[in-house]
């Protein structure tokens, strides 16, 4: 058996080999065949996926995107995560067999819930990932999210989630977990609406629970959320490894994976997380679908190339037999993130709200670079430059599979607008007598609202039970209030019981 195995792999190595060149070209500098050979510098990260394509043949874009964000850049043998195999379990197509066994071949242990997984699982050391070594974000990284550009962006998301604690019933305790928190500033908005509305939740039992495994992002979020005055808990080899007491006095955990927080009653906050997780790309020829690789470029010494597989690919399970676009992009981890999520609402309660750039199965090529605020070619000096992808919502509501009632993706703007940010606004405005601050206000809000910046290409989307919308509860006692079918906040005008 494992010499059939092994032959078999020849085959298929053999077979990747015979690529076919890619005449589709991308959006956003996709295959950089004309940038200046300045820009093409040869990186730690290129020298070994260039070691790694030698070895094993033209890569997928997801595994690009994963070494590429979070790998050491060491020589390892090309995987495909446990992901892959879950979400492949859960598809019902003629590939589905064929996928499975080859996966298993080749895969190894690989946790799914951040888009900073790799690094735990191939060790510390020589860590050339783009996102395991710099401060991307804020003015003197490569983008700009918008907690960093509002504080009302951060304290309305806190609205939201008391909104919806109080529209299902007021329970006595609940969970706030957050994937993928950056710097600590989001939460740290929400936290100070949660002090500024105590009276509102004083008796409910609060959790903070990040979902990290990049240990500088972890340190920079302790420095932002917890007191100073009481030491970290920190145990490395735990799967809560690191502890601490906020600075309104909430206890507040980390994980490395979202499997490891507890099951419970909770609201789940994904803010630009799902437009970093590695996605597989397809485009449509004349011999049917064929996956986007990437591979080394023979004509220019040091440079990479998008070709296209010359036959079906594992991937290829992912697809919709009805698609009708003739290029698609499909990330799989998402997919089992919103398994999970659904799963975990239906039994329990609560709700996820996911906020991130993307489109409802509209869109095509999305994958970009960015670098300095700038647009950058995904292919060049790789390991310097943030690489991401659209979400496609669609695929997250097929992926939810009924299990739970869905929401959006609704509008930056409107979904602000429904949330008050008008009326923060002047708030804070009337509040404020520094012409700096006042300004600082006014271009946050055109920021976050304009059609022509954030305001029509940011989205929301929601994860509820589907008794939330018909005014029921799942649990019910004397603690409680009985809950109404109110709308939901952002969703639909802003109604506080």
């Amino acid at each position: 058996m494992g010499v059939l195995v092994r032959s078999a792999a020849r085959q298929l190595c053999y077979a990747a080999r015979a690529v076919i060149p890619c005449t589709w070209r991308g959006k956003y500098f996709s295959s950089g065949s004309d940038e200046p050979a300045a820009n093409n510098r040869v990186t730690p990260m290129l020298r070994h996926l260039m070691y790694k394509i030698k070895s094993t043949g033209p890569i997928t874009v997801a595994e690009y995107m994963k070494e590429v964000l979070t790998n050491p850049a060491k020589g390892k043998a090309e995987a495909v995560s446990d992901v892959m195999i879950k979400s492949l379990q859960v598809l019902d197509t003629e590939w589905q067999s064929t996928a499975l066994g080859l996966a298993k071949r080749r895969g190894r242990h690989l946790s799914f819930a951040s888009q900073r997984e790799y690094t735990w699982d191939l060790g510390a050391g020589g860590s050339q990932g783009y996102y395991m070594h710099r401060d991307m974000l804020g003015e003197k990284g490569d983008f700009i999210t918008s907690p960093e550009i509002s504080q009302i962006f951060g304290e309305l998301l806190g609205i939201w989630f008391i909104s919806e604690w109080m529209a299902t019933g007021k329970n006595v305790a609940f969970q706030l977990v957050e994937l993928g928190p950056g710097r600590g500033t989001l939460m740290g908005d929400i936290l100070r609406v949660f002090s500024q509305l105590g009276s509102v939740l004083k008796n409910c039992d609060i959790s903070i629970h990040l979902v990290e495994v990049s240990q500088n992002l972890s340190e920079l979020q302790a420095l932002t959320l917890t007191e100073a005055k009481i030491p970290l808990e920190q145990n490395p080899e735990s799967l809560v490894y690191m502890k601490g007491v906020t600075k309104s006095g909430l206890p507040i955990s980390w994980y490395r994976d979202l499997q490891d927080v507890p099951k419970g009653y909770s609201f789940f906050l994904a803010h630009e997380f799902f437009d970093v997780l590695p996605v597989h790309k397809f485009q449509k020829t004349p011999q049917g679908w064929r996956e986007v690789l990437i591979d080394i470029d023979p004509q220019v010494s040091g440079k990479l190339r998008f070709v296209l597989a010359p036959c079906v690919t594992p991937a290829q399970a992912f697809l919709q037999h009805d698609e009708i676009r003739d290029h698609v992009e499909v990330c799989p981890d998402a997919g089992v993130i919103i398994q999970e999520l659904s799963e975990r609402i239906a039994l329990t309660g609560g709700a996820a709200l996911i906020a991130d750039y993307g489109h409802d199965g509209t869109k095509t090529d999305t994958f970009r670079g960015f670098c300095g605020h700038e647009l950058h070619d995904v292919l060049i000096a790789p390991g310097t430059a943030d690489l991401t992808a659209d979400v496609d919502f669609s695929y997250l509501r097929r992926m939810a599979q009924g299990k739970v009632a869905s929401l959006g993706p609704t509008e930056q703007q409107t979904f602000l607008k429904n949330m008050g940010i008008d009326v923060r606004l002047k708030v804070l405005f009337n509040k404020s007598d520094e012409p700096s601050v006042r300004q600082q206000l006014l271009q946050g809000y055109d920021m976050l609202m304009n059609p022509q910046k954030m305001g029509e290409r940011f989205n929301f989307f929601a994860l509820l039970p589907h008794e939330r919308l018909h005014g029921r509860s799942h649990h019910i006692n004397a603690c409680q209030s009985r809950p109404s079918a109110s709308p939901v906040a952002g969703f639909g005008e802003l109604a506080w019981q």
